[in-house]
Parts: C-alpha cells; sequence; structure tokens
C-alpha cells in the first residue's frame, strides 16, 4: 500500500513538474493571433511588415524578449518594467521612467499601442523606425545602460534563445537585426480599437448625455492636435507648459536644433488615456482633470505656444467633466486584457 502512494505521489509531482515547464495553453499563439487586421476607419500604417513577415514564432520571440531583463546591463529592468500592459504598456502612477540601479530618467514613459501608424518614436520624434526604437531604451545610460553586441553574446550564449530563434528564423544565428524584428512584431501588434468609442462609431453602443456632450466638446476643441480615430496627427507641438528647470528638457529642439522646435513634443494618441496617467512628458498631471484645468486657466509660458490651443480657456467645470466621462470611452479592455501580450512567465 505505501509503495502504491509512493509511486501515485512521484507520479502526481511529475505531472505537476511538466504542468509548469510546458508553455500555459494561455500564452499559445497562433497565425490566426499574428495576422494583421486594419480597423475599420483606420488609414494604413506607416510600418507594414513587408520586411518582417508575420509568424508566431518571431512574435513569441519578441514577447520573451519585452518581458526579459536580460536586454540590461545588470539584468534587473526588462522593456515591460516601465511599460505595464494593464496601464497600455505606460508606467502607471510613475511621473519619469525608472532604470538600472534605481537612476531616474527624464520623461514619462509613453504608452505602447497604434505604433505601426506612427512615423516616428519618443516624446521628441528621435527615432524614425519601429525597429530600431528599442535601441534608444536598451543603449540609454539611465535606462537599460547595454550595447546591442553585448546583448546579443549574453543571447547566444543562452540555450532558450538559441532554439528560439532556430524556431523563428529556422536556424541558430542571433543578431541584433533578428532580435529588434521580433520586437517590432510583438509590439507593432499592440493594437487598440475596440474601446467603447469604436462600438458607438459603429452604432453598436450608446453614450449617455455627458459623454455625448463630452465627444462633441472633444471635437470643438481638442480634435485640431488630437485626431479620430486614433486621436493623434504626429504633429509636434508646444502646449505653454513651463518648462522645468530640473529636467531641462527642451523636446523637438533637442533633435532639430531649432528655437521654433523649443518644448514642443509629439502629440500622445489618447486611447485608454484613462489608464496612463501621469499625463505630459514629465508626468506633472497626475489626473485628466489637472490636464484640463491647464488648458483652461490658460496660464501658456513661452512664446512660441501653439495658439489653436486658445479656444480651451474658460472651460467650465461642467464641459471639463463631460470630455473626462468621453475620454474614458477610449478605455479598451479588449487590448488592456489581450492574452498575447501577458506575461509568459506568469503560469
Amino acid at each position: 500500500m505505501k509503495r502504491i502512494l509512493v509511486v501515485a505521489t512521484v507520479f502526481t509531482f511529475v505531472l505537476l513538474l511538466n504542468s509548469f515547464t510546458e508553455e500555459n495553453p494561455y500564452f499559445i499563439i497562433t497565425k490566426k493571433d499574428v495576422e494583421l487586421k486594419i480597423p475599420k476607419g483606420f488609414e494604413q500604417p506607416a510600418y507594414n511588415f513587408k520586411t518582417n513577415p508575420l509568424s508566431p514564432e518571431v512574435f513569441v520571440l519578441g514577447r520573451k524578449l519585452f518581458y526579459d531583463p536580460i536586454l540590461s546591463k545588470d539584468q534587473t529592468i526588462s522593456c515591460s518594467s516601465c511599460h505595464q500592459r494593464i496601464a497600455a504598456f505606460a508606467h502607471i502612477d510613475h511621473p519619469l521612467s525608472h532604470g538600472i540601479a534605481g537612476l531616474i530618467g527624464k520623461r514619462n514613459v509613453a504608452a505602447l499601442q497604434n505604433l505601426i501608424w506612427k512615423d516616428s518614436y519618443m516624446a521628441d520624434g528621435g527615432v524614425n523606425n519601429l525597429e530600431v526604437q528599442p535601441i534608444n531604451p536598451i543603449t540609454n545610460a539611465i535606462e537599460m545602460n547595454e550595447s546591442l553586441p553585448s546583448v546579443i553574446k549574453k543571447l547566444q550564449a543562452n540555450k532558450e534563445y538559441v532554439a528560439a530563434f532556430q524556431s523563428a528564423f529556422s536556424d541558430t544565428v542571433v543578431n541584433s537585426e533578428r532580435l529588434l524584428k521580433a520586437l517590432a512584431q510583438f509590439t507593432g501588434l499592440m493594437i487598440s480599437s475596440n474601446s467603447r468609442y469604436d462600438k458607438y462609431i459603429n452604432h453598436d453602443e450608446k453614450f449617455n448625455e455627458s459623454e455625448t456632450n463630452g465627444l462633441n466638446l472633444f471635437r470643438a476643441h481638442c480634435e485640431n492636435c488630437h485626431k479620430e480615430p486614433l486621436f493623434t496627427d504626429n504633429s509636434y507641438r508646444n502646449i505653454g507648459l513651463k518648462p522645468d528647470t530640473a529636467l531641462n528638457d527642451s523636446g523637438r529642439a533637442i533633435i532639430t536644433g531649432l528655437q521654433s522646435d523649443y518644448m514642443k513634443f509629439k502629440v500622445p494618441g489618447l486611447r485608454n488615456v484613462e489608464m496612463t496617467y501621469p499625463y505630459m512628458h514629465d508626468g506633472r498631471f497626475k489626473n485628466l482633470k489637472q490636464v484640463l484645468d491647464h488648458y483652461a486657466n490658460g496660464n501658456f509660458f513661452t512664446s512660441n505656444y501653439d495658439h489653436s490651443i486658445d479656444r480651451n480657456k474658460g472651460l467650465t467645470e461642467t464641459e471639463k467633466a463631460d470630455i473626462i466621462a468621453f475620454l474614458k470611452t477610449l478605455t479598451d479592455k479588449e487590448f488592456l486584457y489581450d492574452r498575447r501580450f501577458a506575461d509568459p512567465n506568469f503560469r
């Protein structure tokens, strides 16, 4: 009897061990999962995967890399350390990015969504291609403080990664081009397009009075910069923020060297904006009310601010509340809880 119990115990242990070592079916990715579907009303994307054919294996490699701190010098910081799924891959409740050794960055973490429709990346537009964008945080001294050659050396010495690259690319060559293409597939498919707003536009859902008023107010006051359906025009704007002398961030001017670009930052998309607080390039505003207060109060600094925002001066408290009610309809729960983008390390 005891022998039977021992055998049963060992058998149960083996089953449990296999359940933890084999990939959870929740995380399995199929060809259907990596099909590029252009949402209704969206334009053709700037990045279209023509030179980076979508496949489940490459996507899975990109996901593995995204969640792995191996990309950082001391192997403590991963892409997901700052880009958190529940916050539409922004850094919820943190004004500025956090890097290795507890170092604090200069800017708020941008949400990762609908990236293939962007013509440039970073708040100053310093990167012009989705595939090379990860080089910036990987090599940034404050963020990951690593080099691509060093990252590749670590991956080449890792049996799991060698196998993952072979599965993705049919051979064991591990190089930076493939690393970047894999990350581009994972982040490029982070598409948010099924919020209550989308259902309203498609006549599948109704708004209440406050949300309807908010949409109308938004179109009158905000859509000059935040154009539907992506809620950005991909431009750079100076919205009259008082410069933070501690950060000394001049925005787009860092790239162009033009005084006219001083304090201009890329207009962010507003999808899932309810979840991506705090706001602005430096995270100075804790909530949406403070953002609207800035526009309504009209205390704009710097002479080259975008005067189109003058139309927002004097917004009433009711109008601000209605705009916020509308902005919350941009929350896309299907995207926020999409199993494809979950951390595969949590079984």
